[in-house]
């Protein structure tokens, strides 16, 4: 299938009276044959039944898929000291594990359409899970740190093609409830995020002791994430939506109304080529989705170090983390439907943006005194990650210029995350305080309200192509 050849396929409609009644057809145009539609599922039916359930089916890949997106990340960090030791890593290897993971999305989130194309939504991200489930198992085992690093290449390759098609999804199969769907994808994956952090150090030590274990047991999320998406392919082996990757609409919200993307002989309705590198909009996102990525990894990866450096203890400053990342829990299923009811964005970037600020400056003046009002604050701030993806969904009007979206600004967006980490971790050994690092992350803040202003205005790619 050609690059922007995503469009549902349709059959001719049957020619009909003004009564209603069939037309004959006339002696000199025979009716075109109209290609099997798919029939309503039958009870009695195993495969009808799935078909049934087959809405249901999604949501739970897509919250079981969420829940695997960041595990493979936050667990890591909390184990990064034994991890060190035990494979006798050099801190410069240790220090550039925290670029990793926006690196490889952004360099295997780009292929993540094609592959879309060739093999359906559903089958990559089925794919995807597997190979999550196989990186985090085999990982700790590797034999060192070459070993551990492709394995967690492998691992951090399924997160990415699942962070790029999760939106598609959304969009093909819940056309309607773009706001909520993605409210219920994005609290999944802070509640994957938050409790990876906050559950496996004592996992560990309940489980033995051995980080290796501690690592392995995130290996079984990915697994079971595996079981609905196989159900997914078994019943549309080409599609992940109900009418494939094509055009979203109400019309093809529904398990029966696959026919269409099944029908490849009816002829399809050409679609205006998106060229997505041409669209201000697509790349305000980019800008946007980069920018509050820099800060979420910043304060993943730093801000334990700050609050300690301030005289908090050890436990409390983990504490304060994972209190940050579980603001994401109930404010990401809120976010995205409120922002879904909004013809302009732009409000709540800036809302967002006003709390990272004031986050930064508490962090810069009083980090001790006012830490929890602080990591309130940019856990709120912190929320610019759920906005990006339903801005994403709703700057295009089909799933094909959803995919291409979705790939661009995550592609980009990871891109320009990649330095802000190694930076902040540079001022701040060069400097000996965090002043500079903080300062630089508020001043980041600014052109991230801009752009997010921008990309939040009311417009959709197909328009500006």
């Amino acid at each position: 299938m050609a690059d922007d050849d995503l469009a549902t396929l349709g059959a001719p409609a049957e020619p009909r009276t003004a009564s209603g009644a069939p037309a004959a057809p006339g002696p000199q145009r025979p009716p075109a044959p109209v290609p099997e539609r798919d029939p309503a599922p039958a009870p009695a039916s195993g495969r009808g039944l799935t078909g049934r359930w087959l809405p249901g089916i999604v949501m739970a890949g897509l919250v079981l898929a969420a829940l695997n997106l960041r595990p493979a990340i936050t667990s890591l960090g909390a184990l990064l000291e034994e991890v060190r030791d035990g494979l006798g890593m050099s801190g410069t290897v240790a220090g550039l594990l925290t670029s990793v993971p926006p690196l490889c999305f952004a360099v295997f989130g780009v292929t993540a359409p094609r592959l879309a194309r060739r093999w359906g939504p559903g089958a990559v991200i089925c794919t995807g899970m597997a190979a999550i489930a196989v990186g985090v198992a085999v990982r700790p085992y590797a034999g060192g740190t070459a070993g551990f690093l492709a394995a967690s290449a492998l691992a951090l390759a399924g997160i990415a093609v699942g962070n790029v098609l999760m939106p598609v999804v959304i969009k093909s199969w819940f056309p309607d409830r773009v706001g909520p769907m993605t409210g219920l994808y994005s609290m999944a994956l802070a509640l994957g995020t938050s409790l990876a952090a906050a559950l496996t150090v004592p996992m560990t030590g309940a489980l033995g002791g051995s980080w290796r274990t501690g690592l392995a047991v995130w290996a079984v999320l990915g697994a079971v994430a595996v079981l609905p998406w196989l159900a997914v392919v078994r019943r549309r082996p080409a599609a992940s939506g109900p009418a494939g990757s094509g055009q979203a609409g109400p019309a093809a919200s529904g398990p029966a109304a696959g026919g269409a993307a099944r029908s490849a002989e009816a002829p399809a309705r050409p679609i205006r080529p998106i060229r997505i590198a041409s669209s201000p909009t697509a790349w305000a996102l980019a800008v946007f989705f980069g920018l509050q990525a820099t800060a979420a990894y910043v304060v993943m990866g730093w801000m334990p170090q700050i609050f300690r450096d301030a005289g908090v203890p050890a436990g409390t400053a983990g504490v304060l983390l994972a209190v940050t990342m579980g603001m994401g829990i109930p404010l990401s299923f809120l976010l995205p439907r409120v922002a879904s009811r909004m013809r302009h964005q732009g409000p709540l970037v800036v809302l967002l943006g006003v709390c990272g600020l004031s986050g930064y400056a508490g962090l810069w003046l009083a980090p001790a005194a006012g830490a929890w009002a602080w990591v309130l604050l940019l856990g709120i701030s912190n929320c610019s990650f759920p906005l990006a993806l339903t801005m994403i969904g709703m700057r295009s009007t089909s799933s094909a210029g959803v995919v291409k979206l979705s790939a661009f600004a995550q592609s980009v967006g990871y891109l320009i995350s990649i330095p802000g980490p190694l930076l902040v971790g540079t001022l701040y050994g060069r400097s000996g305080g965090w002043g500079l690092p903080i300062a630089l992350m508020a001043g980041l803040m600014v052109p991230q309200i801009v752009v997010g202003v921008l990309a939040g205005r009311d417009r959709r790619i197909e328009d500006e192509a």
